[in-house]
């Protein structure tokens, strides 16, 4: 899905041995600048998908955004009814909690009435939208009587691998932004792509 603020849309075509990355197939390859035209179907064009989500449409998730623009370009709690269109989501209902879903707005308005999370309480380094959303998962795994997660082991186990993935995408779409393309050399038969490389 495209938004209005999203990038362009990243396609691999494999040509001259190599994985070619661009905004859209163009004619002429960009290394050797024969045709580009499939002759097999291992050679057809694939387009890349955005690891973002329209944040507006998740449902008991953690969303990460950058404080102003988007992902793809340069860039106190409060609920924003707006500009969550490209998120990184991290899903936190495990199968076992969807009986939750009922439950989580209330949660949620509840727990941010409290007066610790008032927009004058904010500090940038100990007291902020990350602390926030911990503290309410933490809340929530409280009241359902389940083990609550330190915040190291929230990030690592959650949101590092989500944004490992959003960070090799914004990488290569900047590569592409300032060269025209990118290329990678084809995983090798005897390994594979990397798992979760999301490339070639």
């Amino acid at each position: 899905m495209q938004w209005p603020e999203a990038g362009k849309l990243i396609i691999k075509f494999n040509h001259c041995q190599k994985c070619v990355y661009s905004f859209g197939l163009p004619r002429r390859c960009p290394l050797c600048g024969q045709d580009v035209g499939s002759r097999r179907l291992q050679e057809a064009p694939v387009s890349i998908s955005e690891p973002f989500t329209d944040g507006h449409r998740e449902k008991c998730s953690f969303l990460l955004r950058p404080t102003r623009g988007t992902f793809l370009t340069v860039h106190g709690v409060q609920r924003d009814e707006v500009g969550w269109e490209q998120s990184v989501s991290v899903p936190l209902l495990r199968p076992g909690l969807f009986g939750l879903l009922d439950q989580w707005d209330k949660y949620l308005e509840d727990f941010s009435a409290t007066g610790a999370w008032l927009p004058h309480r904010y500090e940038e380094d100990h007291h902020n939208c990350y602390s926030y959303a911990l503290a309410f998962i933490n809340c929530v795994l409280a009241t359902e009587g389940e083990e609550q997660l330190d915040r190291d082991e929230f990030t690592e186990k959650f949101v590092v691998p989500r944004t490992r993935k959003a960070s090799k995408y914004i990488t290569l779409y900047r590569a592409i932004e300032e060269q025209g393309f990118y290329v990678t050399d084809p995983p090798s038969p005897q390994t594979g792509p990397h798992p979760g490389s999301g490339l070639c």
